[in-house]
């Protein structure tokens, strides 16, 4: 039996989602998928991660869940330090502004995505920690 690190399976998806314009098959096949990229909070080196969001009204929103853990994910901490990110989404890439959401408007677009991928409700019944809502503002 082969076991693959979570490092290794993102590396897997994020060559898929770049060779593919945005297209990845297996579980993440049919989901709205992008690639975030970020500067390391402590490394200061570039770190992507490809990550499910949400559009709306032309703005677009990514959700620090990390499957219900009790800490938020690197790179959730990474641009708390450095919201300065690139966004990767469908055969696009561009620069943008990442910005945590707060209060209702943050309550009203996760659940929304609660809706529409039930699991992030489930991932927010886990943990204790209100789970960030950040959108992803494009530069210029």
């Amino acid at each position: 039996m082969t076991t693959t690190t979570p490092n290794e399976r993102n590396r897997a998806v994020i060559d898929e989602f770049r060779a593919h314009g945005g297209r990845v098959g297996g579980s993440w096949e049919g989901r709205p998928l992008l690639l975030l990229t970020t500067t390391g909070a402590k490394t200061g080196r570039q770190h992507t991660t490809p990550l499910m969001h949400h559009r709306e009204d032309g703005r677009l929103f990514v959700f620090a869940s990390k499957g219900g853990a009790p800490a938020s994910p690197e790179w959730y901490l990474n641009l708390v330090a450095n919201p300065d990110v690139t966004v990767e989404i469908d055969a696009e890439r561009y620069e943008a502004r990442a910005q945590a959401l707060e209060g209702a408007e943050r309550d009203r677009i996760y659940a929304t995505q609660s809706a529409n991928f039930p699991q992030f409700g489930e991932y927010q019944e886990r943990t204790a920690r209100l789970i960030p809502v950040v959108e992803l503002i494009r530069a210029g």
